[in-house]
């Protein structure tokens, strides 16, 4: 028996083509139909140019397109400077960028999934305050292109680091008060992960009914997480169930075409990788996903968990970085080449909120030869076969129904926008 399920209230839209061998699910096939070409627009365009098109990939994740644009501009110049200042700054908005999604996807997507009604407000209040708080720094949002080969345009006051103190610390209080009722760091570093079920709140809620429906290991994939993106707080490397390897390469990184879909599917070494905020705790060793991990495996509620905890996670340590800003550097220094005269192959990855998201560049004389983005959705909704399942169609086989598989597919974060750009 086939099935095609069409797949909306993600980013953009989605087809799951399935088939059902003795009422189980025994095949999943992933198709995402819509593209703009971004990729070849891209040629013969001014490096320069992409700072101002890759933000658009993305309505949501576009501060994620464009750090990584940057960083893959600036890998092709050897001796580039950049200030401890600049670093932050773009380090910061990311963060914000990362926590405004997951709170639109717990409080948009998963909630009407577990038969609730979509909170509209409850996306919407700590939306409206990251907005506000990267718009101190970066300016127009979405879609700008305050990074720049060399640093940023911005230059904040002391005052405008007051006001982004006041909105992270009001995103930290709404989470503290709707998502988890208890103190978030004490919970974050709580090594059994059943205290979290006995709080209140709407996460604890939401594992009840996961409870409830006899749900803690549906979702299981490979136990293999990828991290490219590093920075002052995410670790790079790769895990396969516990074990890590600090030792990865983005060369070692394949994409090719898949049938019936305008996605490219993506393997590291030959093998399929699951990326987000799951491979990011199992990388940082984060005690209550590591707790999580170890009674449920990759299962669905593993990433549920993982990417609502993330939250306090990066505002905490956003905070730290706020306070560390040294307002006497300089925003930007002039790289010693001019990049629209320049030749050179570069790759900027950087942790976007679904994931890894990697960027690669080759300019020739001022002028891109050839681009490549390779998204988060990318490495998790790959279409493999059947006798090599990708990481989300491996979640999936075996499930008895369209509509909880749906729930698997969702607790991936899916971005059909970015994933065939």
């Amino acid at each position: 028996m086939k099935k095609i399920e069409f797949i909306e209230k993600i980013e953009g839209e989605a087809k799951l083509h399935f088939s059902f061998q003795n009422n189980k699910i025994d095949f999943v096939q992933i198709e995402f139909f819509n593209t703009r070409n971004i990729e070849n627009i891209l040629k013969n365009k001014s490096p320069l140019d992409a700072l101002v098109i890759n933000p658009r990939v993305c309505g949501i994740c576009n501060h994620a397109h464009l750090i990584a644009t940057v960083k893959a501009l600036e890998d092709t110049i050897d001796d580039i400077e950049i200030s401890q200042k600049a670093k932050i700054l773009r380090e910061v908005t990311l963060n914000l960028e990362i926590i405004q999604n997951h709170f639109k996807w717990f409080y948009l997507t998963i909630l009407p999934l577990m038969g609730l009604k979509q909170d509209v407000l409850k996306a919407m209040k700590p939306s409206q305050l990251v907005a506000k708080a990267i718009a101190t720094l970066a300016g127009q949002y979405p879609h700008n292109s305050y990074a720049i080969v060399g640093g940023v345009v911005c230059d904040p006051t002391f005052i405008e680091i007051v006001k982004l103190r006041n909105y992270i610390n009001d995103i930290l209080k709404f989470f503290e008060q709707n998502m988890v009722q208890a103190d978030a760091i004490e919970m974050l570093n709580c090594t059994n992960s059943q205290k979290l079920f006995a709080q209140n709140g709407d996460l604890p809620y939401i594992l009840s009914k996961l409870v409830d429906s006899d749900m803690l290991t549906v979702g299981k994939s490979y136990d293999r997480f990828i991290v490219f993106g590093e920075n002052s707080y995410f670790k790079r490397g790769k895990s396969i169930k516990t074990r890590v390897s600090k030792t990865i390469d983005e060369k070692f990184i394949r994409e090719f075409e898949t049938p019936n879909s305008l996605a490219k599917s993506v393997q590291y070494k030959d093998s399929y990788y699951e990326v987000g905020p799951l491979s990011r705790a199992m990388l940082n060793k984060t005690p209550l996903i590591k707790d999580m991990h170890r009674r449920y495996g990759d299962a669905m509620i593993s990433r549920i968990v993982a990417r609502v905890c993330e939250i306090p996670q990066l505002l905490n340590h956003t905070l730290y970085l706020v306070n560390h800003i040294d307002l006497t550097q300089p925003s930007y220094i002039k790289p010693c080449i001019d990049i629209q005269k320049h030749s050179g192959m570069g790759v900027g990855s950087v942790e976007a909120a679904r994931g890894s998201l990697v960027h690669k560049v080759e300019i020739s004389s001022g002028v891109i030869k050839d681009y490549h983005i390779i998204t988060p959705t990318q490495w998790n909704l790959s279409n493999g076969s059947r006798d090599n399942l990708a990481i989300a169609q491996k979640a999936m086989v075996g499930l008895k129904d369209a509509k909880l598989a749906e729930l698997v597919f969702k607790s991936f974060d899916v971005c059909s926008v970015c994933t065939t750009h």
